[in-house]
């Protein structure tokens, strides 16, 4: 081939250098990238049709000569034949010899170890074929010394697949897909969620739309090479974009035109890294792209012209922020956001034939299974409570169990102390007062130190550290000056930064705790069981030897530093209903005497003053027997267990959970799901006898479902499914008599 390379149309650089000179995203490049495609399948297409012997020659040219000892790597036409193509009219002999001084041999001996190839397999031959020689044209070509390296080295990998008739698979410091989470196409998607998803359906779709094209663009943009980036300055993102300039020719635009070469989706593979250093680039010729198009564009598509600006400088904050949460691995909309959609879901939505919402038979359900009390009885307990000659407080000034902080939150509203975030920075400025504050504390080594202060004197603080892309915060250090312990004031220092991080979006703390302070995290909340997937944490918080990493999850709706005082308000009122309530029936029955007269039980309702407390009769409905309970026939169980698993498998909703989940295609699922179970799962189960009651069945069926909702979010295909599926597996259940829920 390099004797003799075929200028095919279609090469996969073909446009490359328009690229680089600023061509890019527009609807010509579009076009021409399509072009090219479309010309390479075709030349594809028309090497498929020729005849067996045409094709075993086009395969001999890069097939190694089978005679012993013979070096040749491909048949080389002979002399006179040089001028001929064998794509088009030329099919020379088998017994015709190699030019190759070196070989001789004929093309029969190149290719006599193709005998029993299929035509399927040597149709894959070829289209390698045709691809490495548009790789060798376009290495010609190109004039960037680092693209034309990658092209010889994916060029020299493709020649090699072909003489050892392998799979092509790209090893190496590349590393493999995805280089970065959450991928850019994810990041796009929170972004969408976070800024648009307050707005109605309609508008939402059309952001939705918007998001869609850039990604479309972004999947399709011929990016610059890093020697024509005159605007990276600084060594390390010189360095980076390299890395990824060369991975994203790998992995992403050069198998867009071999189809030899694995393809991926630069939305998909590609995080933050990349986005940040293309997006100026891209935002300028895009928007340049806009004003150039509009007119053209038909009046549906020019709609969507007219937000992409807008769409574009919003997102051009996000990328830039390092503290935007479109990039945190963990990013969830926001509850208020949760709850608009369920209010756009379920909104209009009643029950058939009774016309009540769905929200008014769950409230009636509710209001007919509990007597609630009245909003006049908690107001007096209330009343009483508040009331300053409240028994329980003329007794003591704390009650008996008093919460560890209630002294410390006493002290802070006679503001005899007070708590401050104080910031240490070597880039911005520092008041005096916080330097004095950080001495006074010895943390010279604090990022952020919220600081407990006492008449003008810091007597205590927390150092640490917040990772807002990983939404948790590293706790380094945590005291209290001797003199002030066992006072409260190291529980209502955490619960003040727990505040002060639920304000932020942080939900999560970390920190590793030596032997002597384990017992304090205990009682903060924090636990040895660590909630958060290892691949947020680590690399991030410093790990110590001989300590023990704690984890503690943060509720955004609970108020740390009054956590306890509404507790303990709660208690109290429940102790005075329960009083008032005694007064109301307090009397004296005689006792029981029947049993001294011989009886050796009584009817419950008919001991005396146990219904004026409030006591009532359950009435539990009658269980009807089942001719496959427990104590049945296992075998009859099982049979029935199996008809109602073969119909769930055969549900058209049951394809997301017909088999285990693959981690390479999702590799965080099992960090999030401990028990995972599916549908072969349950049958192997099944055949080896597991299901000895209905109720293990059940469980497990039961988890497919809770796994499936705790992973996906409402508006996914998977959700919808495993809300058909229950249902349908219910009505399965109840048809043979095995469901009592």
């Amino acid at each position: 081939m390099s004797e003799n390379p075929k200028h095919q149309n279609g090469e996969v650089k073909q446009e490359k250098p328009d690229s680089n000179q600023g061509g890019n995203s527009s609807g010509t490049q579009e076009t021409t990238r399509q072009d090219s495609i479309e010309r390479i399948m075709l030349r594809k297409q028309k090497v498929y049709q020729l005849p067996r012997n045409q094709k075993l020659t086009k395969l001999s040219m890069y097939s190694s000569c089978q005679a012993n000892e013979c070096r040749c790597s491909g048949w080389k036409t002979p002399e006179e034949n040089r001028h001929k193509d064998v794509e088009v009219d030329y099919c020379p002999d088998f017994a015709e010899e190699c030019r190759n001084p070196n070989c001789k041999h004929s093309l029969e001996t190149h290719i006599q170890h193709l005998g029993d190839i299929t035509e399927e397999q040597m149709n894959e031959l070829l289209g390698a074929i045709v691809d490495v020689e548009n790789l060798y044209m376009s290495m010609l070509r190109e004039t960037d010394t680092d693209t034309k390296k990658v092209y010889a080295y994916l060029f020299r990998l493709l020649r090699q697949c072909i003489l050892t008739r392998t799979q092509a698979v790209i090893r190496g410091p590349l590393g493999d897909p995805p280089f970065e989470q959450p991928s850019i196409s994810k990041a796009v998607t929170n972004f969408v969620l976070h800024k648009y998803g307050h707005l109605h359906q309609a508008e939402l779709d059309s952001m939705t739309d918007v998001a869609k094209t850039f990604l479309h663009c972004l999947n399709h943009w011929n990016f610059e090479a890093p020697s024509s980036r005159q605007d990276l300055v600084n060594q390390e993102d010189v360095s980076n974009y390299k890395i990824n300039y060369t991975r994203w020719l790998v992995f992403c635009h050069v198998p867009a035109f071999c189809s030899s070469l694995r393809h991926f989706e630069t939305s998909i593979v590609f995080g933050r890294t990349l986005l940040k250093a293309v997006y100026q680039y891209v935002y300028q010729q895009l928007l340049m792209r806009c004003k150039i198009e509009r007119d053209r564009m038909p009046p549906e598509k020019r709609i969507m012209l007219t937000q992409l600006p807008k769409f574009l400088e919003a997102l051009k904050q996000e990328v830039v922020n390092e503290d935007s949460p479109i990039w945190s691995p963990n990013f969830k909309p926001t509850a208020s956001l949760l709850l608009h959609k369920t209010k756009r879901q379920h909104e209009g939505s009643s029950l058939p034939g009774t016309g009540k919402k769905l929200g008014d038979a769950k409230r009636y359900k509710k209001e007919s299974d509990c007597e609630d009390l009245s909003d006049d009885v908690v107001a007096r307990a209330l009343k009483r409570i508040n009331d300053s000659s409240y028994s329980s407080r003329a007794e003591v000034v704390f009650p008996p169990n008093a919460p560890r902080d209630e002294a410390a939150k006493a002290e802070e509203n006679r503001r005899e102390i007070e708590f401050h975030v104080v910031g240490n920075s070597l880039t911005k400025p520092v008041t005096k007062q916080s330097m004095l504050w950080l001495l006074g504390l010895h943390s010279v080594f604090a990022h952020q130190l919220p600081a407990l202060i006492k008449e003008g004197r810091p007597i205590g603080g927390i150092c640490f550290r917040t990772f807002v892309s990983q939404g948790f915060t590293e706790i380094v250090f945590c005291a209290v000056t001797s003199s002030e312990q066992v006072k409260g004031y190291g529980t209502h220092l955490m619960n003040h930064l727990k505040d002060y991080s639920t304000q932020r979006g942080i939900k999560h703390f970390l920190t590793y705790a030596d032997e002597f302070a384990i017992g304090y995290f205990k009682k903060q909340g924090f636990s040895k069981d660590i909630k958060v997937a290892r691949h947020v944490y680590a690399g991030y918080i410093k790990e110590y030897e001989g300590a023990t990493l704690m984890h503690c999850e943060l509720h955004p709706s609970l108020i740390y530093t009054q956590f306890s005082s509404v507790i303990r308000k709660q208690k109290e009122i429940v102790k005075e209903l329960i009083t008032q309530r005694q007064q109301e029936v307090q009397k004296v029955h005689p006792g029981l005497t029947c049993f001294k007269e011989g009886l050796r039980s009584i009817p419950i309702e008919s001991i005396p003053g146990l219904r004026e407390v409030g006591w009532r009769p359950t009435f539990r409905a009658q269980r009807t027997a089942r001719p496959l309970e427990e104590s049945a026939d296992p075998d009859k169980l099982a049979n029935s267990l199996s008809g109602v698993l073969l119909a769930v498998r055969q549900h058209t909703a049951a394809w997301p959970f017909l088999k285990p989940v693959n981690q390479a295609e999702v590799p965080d699922y099992y960090d999030h799901i401990k028990y995972p179970m599916d549908l072969k799962t349950m049958t192997e189960r099944l055949k080896n006898k597991y299901y000895v009651t209905r109720r293990l069945f059940m469980a497990d069926m039961a988890r497919i479902f809770t796994n499936c909702r705790l992973y996906n979010s409402p508006e996914t295909e998977y959700y919808r499914c495993a809300n058909t599926l229950e249902r349908y597996f219910q009505t399965k259940m109840k048809e043979i008599g095995l469901w009592d829920k």
